[in-house]
């Protein structure tokens, strides 16, 4: 058994990325009971790890107290009052390898997440040659706890049940037992984005039925206005964006029958609740490794890469060339609609 007692897990960002870190932690946990983790990252995302136990979190401020290399070097000295004996870098980008420096110099053992840069870059550069399914993310993260003397199985994860609603999300979901769908139709960018006229048909077409309560989710000003105004005039839609707080968020997501998402943070979120995730992929793939926590390979609904062959064009969505961000319009309204449909 490794003399390890107290795991420092660093994982900024993003809001996908942490999430997908959720059910590797309860695994890790669940296989050593007698291990402490803190999981360092930013103050926004702790509610993530609140139900698991022996876990704990240490933010991370890193625009603020935390910033620069004297910030690093505080948070590292935070870090080490906690009693940790190892670091697990999941995240591997120049600020956590420089905590992970500083922390190594304190004696602590570290190990990193290896991205597979080559093999991704590969992916990218296939130009319409057939591909296959690199290892998935979660499965990094798993390694780095398995170089620090802690394999895992990822297949024996346990789910936790459904989150206890708040009188302000009963009211929400109303009294009706109606089965509810969540749909979180934006992207950090365009070319992973199902174009939004076509989402709101979708959602026209599911609000039809009159059997479901439909919840929108997103962020900032201008896609709270937009699916406001989609949610407007439809009876069993209900836009919660900016309207609860992320902890709210979870509990509801956590009470939903499928989620509907693009290559984004909040399929991320559904998945570590159990909760079957349909999503959309633009000029993404899912063979890069970033699919839903325990999804099936038949909630992926990809993009025609006959008609797009450079499909995935990058492995973030965030280079693709021009004419590429229209390649999600290539999945029919019908083929959505009937999936969600089939799922529940």
């Amino acid at each position: 058994m490794p003399k390890t007692k107290h795991i420092l897990a660093i994982r900024l960002s993003a809001m996908g990325d942490v999430a997908m870190l959720v059910p590797v932690l309860r695994v890790v946990t669940q296989t050593y009971p007698a291990l402490k983790i803190t999981v360092l990252t930013k103050p926004f995302f702790k509610p993530l790890f609140s139900e698991i136990l022996n876990v704990s979190t240490l933010d991370a401020n890193v625009y603020g107290e935390h910033k620069g290399l004297i910030g690093l070097f505080k948070l590292s000295t935070e870090a080490n009052r906690l009693g940790i004996d190892s670091v697990a870098d999941t995240h591997n980008v120049l600020r956590s390898k420089v905590l992970r420096f500083f922390l190594w110099l304190r004696g602590n053992k570290t190990a990193a997440i290896d991205k597979g840069r080559a093999e991704k870059k590969a992916l990218t550069n296939a130009n319409g040659k057939p591909i296959k399914p690199l290892k998935t993310t979660h499965q990094r993260y798993a390694d780095v706890f398995e170089k620090l003397g802690f394999p895992i199985e990822l297949s024996t994860h346990k789910f936790p049940g459904r989150n206890r609603l708040t009188s302000q999300l009963q009211d929400l979901i109303g009294p009706q037992p109606k089965k509810l769908i969540g749909i979180a139709p934006f992207a950090a960018h365009e070319g992973k984005m199902y174009r939004l006229s076509l989402m709101q048909e979708v959602i026209e077409d599911l609000n039809a039925t009159n059997r479901f309560k439909i919840f929108l989710f997103g962020g900032g000003k201008k896609e709270v206005s937009q699916l406001n105004d989609i949610a407007k005039g439809l009876e069993s839609v209900v836009s919660v964006a900016g309207k609860l707080s992320f902890e709210d968020e979870l509990k509801l997501i956590s009470n939903l029958d499928v989620m509907l998402a693009m290559d984004s943070g909040n399929g991320h979120l559904a998945a570590t609740f159990g909760i079957p995730v349909i999503t959309l992929w633009g000029v993404t793939h899912p063979y890069a490794g970033f699919v839903p926590f325990n999804q099936p390979n038949s909630n992926q609904i990809v993009a025609d890469r006959d008609q797009f062959p450079l499909i995935p064009t990058s492995i973030y969505g965030n280079n693709y060339p021009k004419g590429y961000e229209k390649a999600m319009d290539t999945i029919p309204v019908s083929l959505v609609v009937e999936k969600v449909l089939g799922v529940l």
